[in-house]
């Protein structure tokens, strides 16, 4: 069952990342034609920045995505950097699904909750395994 669960939440992050960078790209295009102000910033320097975000955002989520989908492929969990990536990506998740309950509504965070559980049950199913203990030499078990 690991498997695809890591698959799945591989495919989910993608699907993220591509939805991130769309929004991204309309916020820009919006302050760019907008062409006001905020708090005297120059709306070019607002646009750029959200492009900017944008970009990093969706590089960072596929980079999750790809994590989650190499250790779906092989089967074998991540190593150190890859869970860390993972723990970090489900931390953050967790942080904007409490955000996103206020300004954007309840479907959202539903949706945020449903990939940080993805990511909690891929880091979980490829937890540490318990390697079986090695009988000193010369001991055997027996019989009672």
């Amino acid at each position: 069952m690991r498997r695809p669960v890591a698959i799945v939440t591989a495919l989910v992050l993608f699907g993220e990342a591509v939805g991130i960078v769309l929004i991204n790209a309309v916020l820009a295009t919006v302050a760019e034609n907008q062409n006001m102000s905020l708090a005297g910033m120059d709306p070019a320097a607002m646009s750029a920045g959200t492009w900017v975000m944008g970009g990093v955002s969706g590089l960072l989520l596929v980079l999750c995505g790809l994590t989650a989908l190499i250790a779906g492929i092989r089967d074998r969990a991540p190593g150190r950097a890859g869970r860390i990536v993972l723990i970090g990506c489900a931390v953050v998740h967790g942080v904007l699904g409490a955000v996103t309950v206020g300004l954007v509504g309840w479907a959202a965070f539903a949706f945020m909750m449903v990939v940080l559980a993805l990511l909690v049950l891929t880091l979980l199913s490829y937890g540490p395994e318990v390697r079986p203990q090695a009988q000193p030499p010369g001991l055997t078990p027996t019989a009672p």
